[in-house]
């Protein structure tokens, strides 16, 4: 693990894989943390890809900013990240939240993406309704802290078959939420009912793109998968069956063998 003073906080990494492969930036959502990509990194190292997986400010092991914090102070986060590493260009995908934060990178500094990877994540502002529940479960985790959010929507993370079909990886995730920081927690939830709609940059999007998306994700269904294909201009969209709102910890071989042959179908020779 490293670390780099980015914008005032501290932020967690891993840089692995060789310093010369592709760079590949990887963006956890909430409230998790960058071992969620462990599956993903260790495939795209093995096939000689850079691969950087981030503590966001307020997760893992970062340094935490109480408040608010904006999809774009993540965006600016991740930028500064990249040029402390020395890197130009990424392909840069997150998922859920990640997504929306890679969405928001694209937006504020496209010449450094790519391409993009959106799993599991929707592209709409937020409705009136939506941010009222962002802001009144801020106050709840605030007051209460993890345990209790983290048992109620595990079977909403993963698909709830895997809930009893994967201990390992329930226990996993599990382990994640009930271990963020409830300050983190609230503040991204504040920033991101204030998101942007990326329906426009998203048309506008010129880097190959890869829509990926659990076929029986509950929180971002497919029919949100589908929307963000049809904005983005020659998208590639891969339902990975078997699995809910985090295919690549529910299906990591499916999820790792589409990310790979987009990488190297569609990236590799893309400018």
């Amino acid at each position: 693990m490293s670390q780099a003073l980015v914008n005032g906080a501290m932020l967690h990494h891993d840089d692995n894989g060789p310093s010369t492969g592709p760079p590949v930036l990887l963006i956890h959502g909430h409230p998790f943390n960058r071992t969620l990509w462990t599956p993903q990194s260790k495939a795209l190292v093995a096939a000689g890809y850079r691969v950087i997986t981030p503590d966001l400010r307020g997760y893992g092991d970062s340094d935490v900013t109480p408040g608010r914090v904006y999809l774009s102070d993540f965006a600016d986060d991740l930028v500064g990240l990249l040029d402390s590493l020395g890197i130009d260009r990424a392909v840069v995908g997150g998922v859920s939240m990640g997504g929306q934060i890679a969405m928001e990178v694209h937006r504020r500094y496209a010449g450094r993406v790519r391409a993009l990877v959106l799993s599991d994540t929707s592209a709409p502002a937020e409705t009136a309704d939506g941010k009222a529940y962002r802001n009144r479960l801020a106050d709840r985790l605030l007051a209460d802290g993890m345990d209790g959010y983290a048992d109620e929507v595990i079977d909403k993370m993963l698909a709830a078959y895997n809930v009893t079909a994967l201990p390992d990886v329930a226990a996993h995730v599990l382990g994640m939420m009930r271990a963020t920081d409830p300050r983190g927690a609230a503040a991204a939830l504040r920033g991101r009912a204030e998101r942007a709609d990326y329906a426009e940059t998203l048309a506008d999007v010129r880097c190959p793109a890869l829509v990926v998306v659990g076929a029986d994700d509950v929180f971002t269904p497919v029919s949100d998968a589908e929307a963000i294909a049809r904005l983005v201009p020659h998208a590639v969209l891969s339902v990975i069956e078997g699995a809910g709102h985090l295919p690549g910890a529910e299906q990591p071989e499916r999820f790792n063998d589409a990310l790979l042959r987009f990488l190297q179908t569609r990236v590799a020779d893309s400018a």
